[in-house]
């Protein structure tokens, strides 16, 4: 078998491989995101993170509720008196006496107004949840995406290292034919030096490919949480793709996480602002108590005593601090104001720029796969003319290294068309588990707010611990 028909064996070999079925234990890019989605560490505790945030409900609905105390104190008593007359010494006769008196009971307190201040703690802490929950849509697009990349970084990485394996076999074959040929003088010690400098370069490069994709796979099992099986080449998204780049915009001006979360961020800001002006306002607070107490002096006797209070506390100067957190609650509400605006440009950015990455690496894998044509015809007609002396060895070494660049081109726009897609989807919020119809149970985050937005007691968590 010829040289070249060995190459272009390889070469449909290769092709082939990334077009055939995977077996049982392949797994697809859907499969890895679904993975990712359920057991990557990160996105765990940005879920328990919230967990805990929606706790802050419960602790500022703690303001509108009575507190109730359990008062005991106990009070013993002794006292030494004088009586009678003096004795030989002058000394007077004493007695001692004690008394034993303890009192318990409860203290019920109840604020009745607070300026509303308690009102817009509750108000800033849901609207932190609302906020917070985007921050984690966000979190998980973001691990979503970090999947695809991880995947398509090793099919790229895969088809690299394929590549240069099937080069390595096509120099020993050139270097066999150059050592041939000078054995029987038709070529050059030149010619062999040549074939022999480019296969060591190749085996390097070779090295350098495996070592790159032990990279990868060590960066998906840290997002996955599983060693890579049958990965093979992922195509771009389609599902939730937008048809253009102004639908792309719009959408994620609409749906982004990260505008969202700045949204809620500014209620909460603006609820701050009447928390703060609250403390200007009066106070009412109810107080009862009930306390029994027993006396043992002169004999038990117990007592009842019960008590009903109410308490206005009017502010009129508090050193100037009431003044200083409103202005700073202004000031933070801008401040917040602000980042909406700045998240939107943000997003804007990432959108046109996913996009334009996109249609590049749609287009350069059109460009790519001509010029690949176009270059095993050259080295099919080069290798050729060297048979028949028209051709040097360097001239077969140059357009074969002309071949393998544009297929490792090839596969590196592949993968750049797979993630910029994904990316688009990212930044308009439409990768989530839904809209991908991952096979993996959605994180309901509104299942635990609504558990323990209204607890009165309890220590254990919902999951029981």
């Amino acid at each position: 078998m010829s040289i070249l028909r060995r190459t272009a064996l390889a070469l449909a070999l290769a092709s082939a491989a990334l077009v055939v079925p995977c077996n049982a234990s392949a797994e697809t890019l859907a499969g890895a995101m679904a993975k990712a989605y359920q057991n990557n560490p990160d996105l765990n505790a940005a879920r328990a993170s919230l967990r805990a945030i929606d706790e802050n409900v419960t602790i500022a609905k703690a303001g509108m509720r009575p507190r109730v105390s359990l008062v005991t104190q106990s009070e013993l008593n002794r006292t030494n008196l004088d009586v009678g007359s003096r004795n030989f010494f002058g000394q007077r006769g004493s007695r001692r006496t004690q008394s034993f008196t303890s009192s318990y009971g409860l203290t019920i307190t109840q604020q009745i107004f607070d300026g509303f201040q308690t009102l817009y703690r509750v108000k800033v802490a849901e609207a932190n949840v609302l906020a917070n929950r985007e921050s984690l849509r966000a979190n998980e697009i973001s691990i979503l995406l970090a999947a695809v990349e991880s995947y398509a970084n090793i099919a790229r990485d895969q088809q690299i290292l394929t590549i240069r394996k099937q080069n390595i076999a096509f120099l020993q074959e050139q270097l066999k034919a150059a050592g041939a040929r000078l054995d029987v003088g038709e070529g050059t010690r030149t010619d062999v030096s040549l074939a022999e400098a480019d296969l060591a370069a190749a085996k390097a490069l070779l090295t350098a490919a495996v070592s790159q994709l032990k990279q990868s796979e060590a960066a998906y099992v840290q997002i996955v949480g599983e060693m890579p099986k049958g990965i093979k080449q992922p195509s771009s998204a389609k599902k939730a793709m937008p048809a253009s780049l102004d639908q792309a915009v719009a959408t994620g001006m609409r749906e982004n996480p990260n505008i969202l979360a700045a949204m809620r961020s500014v209620d909460a800001a603006g609820y701050n602002v009447k928390v703060a002006e609250g403390t200007m306002l009066p106070g009412v607070s109810l107080q009862g108590d009930v306390y029994k107490s027993v006396n043992s002096e002169e004999g038990p006797a117990d007592n009842l005593s019960s008590s009903l209070s109410a308490r206005v506390t009017v502010p009129l100067y508090q050193g100037g601090a009431e003044y200083g957190q409103i202005r700073q609650a202004k000031e933070q509400l801008g401040q917040r104001q602000i980042l909406v605006d700045s998240a939107r440009m943000d997003v804007q950015r990432t959108i046109v720029s996913a996009y334009a990455q996109f249609e590049s690496s749609v287009a350069s894998i059109a460009a790519i796969g001509a010029q690949i044509e176009a270059a095993n015809m050259a080295l099919e007609g080069v290798i050729e003319e060297r048979n028949v002396g028209q051709r040097t060895t360097l001239d077969v070494l140059n357009v074969q290294q002309n071949v393998l660049d544009a297929r490792e081109d090839l596969a590196i726009s592949q993968r750049n068309a797979v993630v910029a897609s994904y990316s688009v989807l990212a930044a308009t919020g439409n990768l989530t588990v839904r809209s991908q119809d991952l096979a993996v149970a959605e994180y309901r985050s509104e299942v635990h707010y609504e558990a323990v937005k209204d607890k009165w007691f309890g220590l254990r968590t919902v999951d029981g611990r």
